[in-house]
């Protein structure tokens, strides 16, 4: 009989072979089957306490650099869009402001009360004024500014995209609320001159305002929204324009208005002659003039400072109550404890893990 042979027929290879089982043992199968190295940190008290100095010690000194940045700065802010509406009108400041036959220059007079090295930076300051509606974000065309009349497709714009049956350059929204408030600057007899070139940013002006685009039945409509604009230049020289046009995330924001290339001393009083034009009573906003230095950090904000200082500080208030917890209730060493144990739970631990091994070459 074949028995034998039968027999022979039949190898025992420890472990099966699944037919259409991939033999491949490369980095991808490793990883499938997590058998890759990998690092595993043992998160010892002693080491979430070092951690958590060392994070202490990383943000505690840049806060108090970035806020000591921030405290050099020079600022000087006047809000002048109460004391600049006459007497007789302060109980209807937006007939005052809507009236074209009365004027609207007003004097203010500032203070230096710490030197304030040049470049000294004129912001002008509105505060609830949200320029981050959708509507409005939404109202101008990017294309016509930088097209021109070439460019016909305005609705976005609407309803300001035409007046008198003619299109608008530029249309929409934004534009057309341009602000319009402008300010002189004078120490003593001497007028200070405000340079008002590259105020904004450089990409806006090559690559978003046309060379060759020129303002066109600009606020000739029925209802003036604020500034107008110089029909003989172009768009793309039009700064107050482009720095307006770059609408802000919050309702309270700085916009660059020109910069003083002079330094004023201490004590120096500064006249500023202004035209108080822009109507921001309806929605009762405020306007604030802003004078301003900078430091290698930019302007006066306390934030950045502030937040790495209390990052820092929660990190050493962790560190010790982990530490007073450690010495509470200390963390026993089971291999230390027990080095009866050791060999046996080494034992079974092997022994089920070579189980185990098995199973899932077997079910894989």
């Amino acid at each position: 009989m074949d028995l034998d042979g039968g027999s022979s027929s039949t190898v025992s290879t420890g472990v099966q072979e699944i037919p259409g089982r991939s033999t491949q043992r490369g980095a991808f199968y490793q990883f499938t089957q997590q058998n890759l190295p990998a690092c595993k940190p043992v998160l010892t008290p002693a080491a979430i306490i070092a951690t958590f100095l060392l994070m202490s010690f990383i943000f505690i000194p840049i806060g108090l650099v970035t806020l000591r940045a921030s405290n050099s700065v020079v600022e000087i802010v006047d809000r002048y869009d109460m004391d600049c509406v006459p007497e007789e009108y302060r109980n209807n400041k937006v007939a005052y402001i809507k009236d074209d036959l009365i004027t609207k220059n007003c004097s203010r007079f500032l203070k230096v009360l710490k030197p304030m090295k040049a470049p000294i930076y004129i912001y002008y300051q509105l505060d609830n004024y949200y320029q981050n509606h959708r509507r409005y974000v939404k109202s101008r065309s990017d294309l016509q500014l930088l097209h021109g009349l070439g460019y016909n497709d305005t609705s976005s714009c609407k309803p300001l995209e035409s007046s008198h049956n003619l299109p608008v350059v530029p249309c929409g929204l934004i534009a057309w609320s341009l602000f319009n408030d402008t300010y002189k600057f004078s120490r003593g007899p001497s007028e200070l001159k405000v340079n008002r070139k590259n105020i904004a940013w450089k990409s806006d002006r090559d690559h978003k305002f046309g060379k060759h685009v020129y303002p066109f039945n600009f606020q000739n409509g029925t209802l003036i929204g604020g500034g107008k604009l110089d029909p003989s230049i172009p768009l793309g020289d039009q700064e107050d324009l482009i720095v307006w046009m770059r609408t802000a995330a919050l309702p309270s924001f700085r916009k660059l208005y020109g910069r003083i290339e002079e330094d004023l001393d201490v004590d120096d009083v500064i006249v500023v002659h202004l035209q108080n034009n822009y109507n921001t009573y309806s929605f009762g906003g405020k306007k604030k003039l802003v004078l301003s230095t900078s430091s290698w950090l930019g302007g006066k904000n306390d934030f950045l400072g502030v937040a790495n200082l209390f990052v820092g500080a929660f990190c050493i208030f962790i560190s010790i109550v982990f530490l007073l917890l450690h010495m509470k209730n200390p963390r026993t060493d089971l291999m230390g404890t027990w080095p009866t144990y050791l060999g046996i739970g080494k034992t079974l631990l092997a022994d089920k893990g070579h189980g185990m091994v098995h199973w899932w070459l077997y079910f894989s």
